[in-house]
């Protein structure tokens, strides 16, 4: 089994035992021998390890064997009741008590660890609790809002502190036995009352903290069917996509032949002119008109356009920039009587 290093006195709410337990190793520091023969009233020899340890053991285990370890100043009264005044000296009087933490040694290691345990006394503990309980939970229940379990909060957050206070004990190492004075009481020496202190206050100022804040979570309203008569405005405004225009045949735009047929209905009404509006898309700028010609001179286009033909020049009117032999844009001028007859 490990060895025990604090004895079972040194647990929370156990009693002060009637003797100390002290260990020491196989060779006695000097500094020790020097500082029991210092607080020793009656001359006792210290010649050898069982002496020093049975010399320490009846010092540090007499009732009057008490150490203060700090003083904390703490306020008297809740923060409502402190009394107000210009002088910053009477102020702190009537506001403000020095309590003296005290504890004693309850474990002594100068083998293993070579530390000092030190617990604090049932009157420190006690001063402590009260103190915790009619001032500091006073003032944090005053400094924070109200919810529904405050006062469990509260009273729970001063539990934890008794619990932590009886708990508390202060390990150093052993050469704060160099305060040691007589019948085993003493102070501790180079700054450790202020390590004692800053644990102390940490334990006395816990937060009194609100429950998180809930977290909600944000109800989002489902989709909109097609069913739903909410939406049966929405999807019968929704207009469907124009159809395209159903091709047109060759034949019913370019005709084969200028013979009368070609001015029959079909070839005179234009293709567009049962379309609706929104199906004329035109992706390209429109072509300028140009006269339709073919590369046959015998033959004639009907124009793609919704506009009537207009009249042909005559050749005489021509004649003075080409023959009647050289024909206008491919067809020859010398058939004009059969295209004005059609016309």
């Amino acid at each position: 089994m490990p060895p025990q290093l604090l004895p079972a006195s040194a647990a929370a709410f156990a009693p002060r035992a009637s003797s100390v337990n002290v260990v020491l190793g196989s060779k006695v520091e000097p500094w020790l021998t020097q500082t029991l023969k210092r607080i020793n009233r009656v001359k006792r020899p210290l010649n050898s390890i069982p002496q020093h340890q049975r010399c320490l053991t009846e010092t540090l285990s007499s009732p009057n064997a008490i150490w203060t370890l700090t003083s904390l100043m703490l306020p008297k009264a809740p923060e409502s009741e402190l009394r107000k005044d210009s002088n910053p000296l009477i102020e702190a009087i009537y506001n403000y008590q020095l309590i003296h933490i005290e504890a004693y040694i309850v474990h002594v290691d100068m083998v293993l660890r070579n530390e000092v345990a030190y617990k604090l006394t049932p009157d420190s503990i006690e001063s402590l609790i009260d103190y915790h309980k009619d001032i500091y939970c006073i003032n944090a229940k005053a400094g924070t809002y109200d919810w529904p379990e405050k006062e469990q909060h509260a009273k729970k957050l001063h539990d934890d502190f008794v619990q932590a206070i009886n708990k508390f004990v202060y390990r150093t190492h052993v050469s704060a036995l160099e305060g040691l004075e007589e019948e085993g009481a003493g102070e501790l020496l180079c700054g450790k009352s202020e390590e004692v202190k800053n644990n102390i206050m940490g334990l006395l100022n816990k937060p009194l903290l609100p429950p998180p804040p809930k977290i909600v979570d944000v109800v989002r309203q489902p989709p909109l069917l097609p069913s739903s008569p909410v939406s049966a405005n929405i999807w019968s405004q929704s207009t469907p996509s124009p159809a395209l225009p159903a091709p047109v045949e060759p034949w019913h735009v370019l005709p084969s032949s200028p013979s009368v047929a070609s001015t029959s209905v079909e070839s005179t009404t234009p293709i567009w002119a049962n379309m609706p509006l929104h199906d004329l898309q035109v992706s390209s700028p429109p072509v300028p008109y140009t006269q339709p010609y073919s590369s046959a001179g015998m033959f004639y286009s009907t124009p793609m356009v919704t506009s009537p033909i207009p009249a042909l020049p005559l050749p005489s009117m021509l004649a003075s920039q080409c023959g009647v032999g050289v024909g206008y844009g491919g067809f020859g001028w010398d058939r004009y009587q059969e295209y004005t007859t059609t016309i």
